[in-house]
């Protein structure tokens, strides 16, 4: 996918598509001495990584607050950020422990003064009173382990929306062993049997 396609299919303005421009120059430059992505999948950036950190932005509402936790190099975190720029309202917390990870995501909110917040924290000291509407991960943990740092903010009323591959379905099973959910899977835009696990009223047991 080029950029042409993804400015196509998404149908995002030219300020955020310039924003993405943006994101994908820093990642780039950081990969020389950082460790944000896969450098195989450098080349294939607005397909493996800006479409499908974009298709989480259908649940973009005004004036919601959004936690991203493990966002490493912003995904999906930053597009979301993005979407709340371009409807004028909302925030995205982005946490990231690793030092390096948490320097280039400021980096790139500075840059493209999205509406974002770098907490560089372990995602268990959140703090769960911070009114998040909804959560978010990307390769963070297997679900089982990602739904324990979850449960904190879950449990205050938000709602989960966790990127998953094509084992997704082992990962719920695997996650109920210990946990009670509800759990709608929406098929990802990028293929390869990937979803979005939408996850609401969880509960230990």
């Amino acid at each position: 996918m080029t950029r042409e396609d993804f400015a196509a299919q998404t149908g995002v303005s030219r300020e955020t598509l310039e924003r993405y421009d943006i994101w994908r120059w820093l990642i780039v430059e950081w990969s020389a001495h950082t460790n944000l992505v896969g450098r195989a999948t450098l080349d294939d950036f607005w397909h493996r990584h800006a479409l499908d950190s974009w298709q989480v932005t259908r649940w973009v509402t005004p004036g919601a607050r959004w936690a991203d936790l493990g966002s490493g190099a912003g995904f999906p975190g930053l597009a979301i950020a993005f979407a709340m720029q371009e409807a004028g309202s909302g925030e995205v917390v982005l946490v990231e422990s690793i030092g390096k990870k948490a320097a280039f995501l400021a980096k790139v909110v500075r840059e493209t003064a999205a509406p974002a917040t770098v907490a560089p924290i372990r995602a268990e000291s959140l703090d769960p009173a911070g009114g998040f509407d909804i959560v978010t991960a990307r390769a963070m943990a297997a679900l089982p382990k990602l739904l324990g740092y979850a449960h904190p903010l879950l449990k205050k009323g938000a709602k989960g929306l966790f990127l998953k591959g094509a084992k997704h379905q082992d990962e719920i099973r695997a996650a109920r062993v210990d946990w009670r959910f509800d759990a709608d899977c929406h098929d990802s835009l990028t293929g390869g049997g990937g979803v979005i696990i939408e996850v609401k009223e969880l509960a230990r047991g």
